[in-house]
């Protein structure tokens, strides 16, 4: 698990849409987007890829760029009973995610 830390959270979620369904995972992003807000969490950025270079993942459908203002935040959104009511649209138009949870960095340059 993550360190207890306050401060903000920067995550990069890659997600796979599962075929034909992608009018569902909207539905589902635009309700779990309305109660992240509740936790101060947005989605910054979303990024449709075109090619992955010399990887061997897969390419994801979509990349979120997402911020919480601290990883308690982030939690209590992950527990939130919306979430949960959520967990069957979810399960119907996603078929994989992967989560890579980190913190703002120096810039370079």
């Amino acid at each position: 698990m993550m360190a207890n830390t306050q401060k903000p959270l920067v995550l990069t979620v890659l997600l796979y849409v599962k075929s034909g369904k992608f009018e569902q995972f909207q539905a589902y992003e635009t309700q779990a987007a309305q109660v992240m807000e509740d936790y101060g969490g947005k989605i910054d950025r979303v990024i449709r890829p075109v090619s992955m270079a010399g990887e061997k993942l897969p390419l994801p459908d979509e990349i979120h760029l997402v911020s919480f203002p601290c990883e308690q935040d982030f939690e209590r959104y992950k527990f939130d009973p919306r979430m949960s009511e959520l967990k069957s649209l979810r399960q119907e138009a996603i078929a994989n995610t992967i989560v890579i949870v980190g913190t703002e960095g120096e810039l370079y340059g």
